[in-house]
């Protein structure tokens, strides 16, 4: 017995090594999950409310592993991408819609990430944002086409782990309030506009349209198949609920200990507010180590966000989506180059990011309603959806209605007074979504009919 229990661990550790070396899919996906547009919105959510949206940074992680479980299954049992299944077994239409949703979403999240990269870029270097954005504009566009970006992704990378290890060791230094802390892990969503902007935020953070789309190409993008279901559960779990909770959990922990004020208006909250959540590690150096982190998490994810319009796009119109086709190549140079523009946007960039998650978690509803249409759908997926997906599914789905529609609620309060603002298109975004979601699920319900 003894030798066999010896065996059966030493086979376990083989292939959790063998996982760990392998993965790669979810870990893009989390590239751009643990961004800036998260980190500010986790920082903003602590400092405004303390520890009232724990709750919601403790589900988002468990969502956003949901969600990239649903769009694994998808990827790996079609051996597809999304876009070219929904327009098979669906329909050339919802297909459109889905590109359309998706790149809008994408799209508004390449100019602010830009932003934000370009205005750090100029706080540390003292360089114009508007020079700056139109360099990473091309560095972008060389090094994706050339598919020679990874190193400087990588260091990217590196520079938001150590960071983020400054979170975790702030841990240790800061005053948590245990007692504080468990009051929020009621759900509730604080009044006003800025508590259901925040939370939409948080949320969005992990389950973004974005996310869920790019998964089924990237998992092509790796030659993966059916055959690597298990490594495709290992490398979700380790990306979205260890490491990315992990990155969300600690952020909001240490700024809702060191930044909260009870006078404190979210919409004021900037990066040098922010950068002194890490005061009490790194001192007086706490702000350029934040602006690092904060740059490296955009270089990062906009190397990400960049190829998913290209994605999309290059699957509908029927192109190889790899830089191998020219015109694939070519849809990432115009989305990367066109994001230049986001160094030109005026305002700060802090609240745009919580506002860029908002917006996407907006038009999520539609793509997770899509992929659980065809995760049960006998001619798209070979095998029956298992009870317990379809069961998170709708838990999923129902929570991201609800969160994103307590954010169209309150932006719907601002269209009065101005109905060409920035809350009147949010408003008629999620309106023609909202029209297409119970569309598609009266379509789904029609076809059970039938069968």
């Amino acid at each position: 017995m003894a030798d066999v229990a010896h065996e059966t661990t030493g086979t376990t550790r083989s292939t959790v090594g063998r996982y760990l070396s392998k993965m790669g899919p979810a870990w893009l996906a989390g590239a751009i999950a643990a961004g800036p547009a998260t980190m500010a919105s986790v920082i903003t959510a602590g400092a405004a409310f303390e520890y009232a949206l724990l709750w919601i940074v403790i589900v988002s992680a468990v969502l956003g592993t949901t969600a990239q479980y649903l769009s694994m299954r998808l990827g790996l049992l079609t051996e597809a991408g999304i876009v070219g299944v929904v327009e098979e077994y669906v329909g050339e239409f919802w297909a459109w819609v889905l590109v359309v949703d998706a790149v809008l979403a994408s799209g508004l999240a390449q100019l602010v990430i830009m932003k934000t990269l370009a205005d750090v870029s100029a706080m540390i270097t003292g360089v114009d944002a508007r020079i700056w954005g139109l360099a990473w504009a091309l560095i972008l566009a060389v090094g994706l086409a050339a598919g020679g970006y990874s190193i400087a992704e990588l260091g990217a990378k590196v520079i938001v782990s150590v960071v983020v290890l400054a979170f975790l060791a702030s841990l240790f230094v800061v005053p948590i309030d245990p007692g504080a802390a468990t009051t929020g892990l009621v759900p509730t969503i604080p009044d006003g506009l800025s508590g259901a902007l925040i939370a939409a935020g948080v949320l969005g953070g992990a389950v973004h349209i974005t996310l869920v789309t790019m998964h089924t190409y990237t998992l092509r993008a790796r030659g993966w198949t059916r055959e690597d279901y298990d490594l495709g559960l290992f490398d979700i779990g380790a990306s979205m609920l260890v490491a990315f909770g992990i990155f969300s959990l600690a952020i909001f922990l240490v700024a809702a200990s060191v930044l909260h004020t009870p006078d404190l208006v979210a919409a004021n909250l900037d990066a040098a507010a922010a950068a002194e959540a890490l005061g009490p590690l790194a001192g007086d150096y706490a702000q350029w180590l934040f602006l690092l982190g904060l740059w490296g998490a955009a270089v990062s994810t906009l190397g990400a966000n960049t190829i998913v319009p290209a994605y999309l796009v290059g699957d509908k119109l029927g192109w190889e989506t790899d830089v191998s086709d020219g015109r694939f190549r070519a849809a990432i140079v115009v989305v990367a180059l066109l994001g230049a523009a986001g160094a030109f946007l005026g305002g700060s960039f802090f609240p745009l990011l919580v506002l860029t998650l908002a917006f996407g978690l907006v038009g999520t509803p539609f793509v997770l309603v899509l992929v659980l249409y065809l995760l049960n759908h006998p001619d798209a997926v070979p095998e029956p959806n298992p009870t317990i997906a379809n069961v998170g599914g709708v838990i999923l789905l129902g929570i991201t209605i609800v969160t994103a529609g307590a954010f169209v609620r309150d932006e719907l309060a601002a269209v009065s007074s101005d109905p060409l603002s920035v809350s009147g298109f949010v408003v008629a975004f999620a309106a023609a979504l909202s029209v297409a979601t119970l569309a598609l699920i009266g379509k789904y319900v029609l076809s059970v009919r039938e069968q």
